[in-house]
């Protein structure tokens, strides 16, 4: 049985069993048997078991957001969202891991990279969907960024678009 490193069986909570319905190098779905503080009959949950990842809110000099625009099939839309990405094979990484990770998906996906007298400050983690998975993103500001002098788009990600935005604009 595989649970998130963030999410762990504490007080009162016990799980019973767990059946593996699917899974790949992505994700893996599965049915948890739970015994929770206020439950003493298990209960049953389908849960799908995600890595962790960072999203990174990219600040310029100048005070403006990077934004990618990117293709999401689930939805079947192309939104502007903050360049993120998984954390592949680490099991517990710690914050300078996590902060490696989120200066490589700033440069891939967006193109840009910290400034020389940049920061990359962590601003916390959160579950992105809590009520099916166990996913968690690493959230960070970086700033001041600029753009990559040797930028090249890589035509495996699914982003259309790149662009600096006001904080203040209301649509986008």
């Amino acid at each position: 049985m595989k649970q998130s490193n963030l999410v762990r069986d504490g007080e009162g909570w016990e799980t019973i069993s767990s059946d593996r319905h699917f899974g790949n190098a992505h994700l893996e779905v599965v049915t948890d048997h739970v015994r929770t503080p206020t439950r003493a009959t298990p209960r049953a949950w389908t849960v799908v078991h995600r890595k962790a990842a960072v999203i990174i809110a990219p600040m310029t000099r100048a005070g403006k957001i990077i934004l990618i625009r990117q293709e999401r099939i689930p939805i079947r839309l192309a939104i502007w969202e903050m360049p993120s990405g998984q954390i592949d094979n680490m099991v517990e990484p710690d914050q300078k891991e996590i902060k490696a990770v989120a200066s490589s998906e700033l440069r891939e996906e967006a193109g840009y990279e910290l400034a020389k007298d940049g920061e990359l400050i962590a601003l916390g983690h959160y579950f992105s969907s809590p009520g099916f998975t166990d996913e968690h993103g690493y959230f960070f500001l970086a700033r001041p960024v600029e753009p990559c002098a040797d930028y090249v788009c890589d035509e495996a990600e699914s982003i259309v678009d790149c662009r600096e935005f006001s904080i203040g604009m209301q649509t986008l």
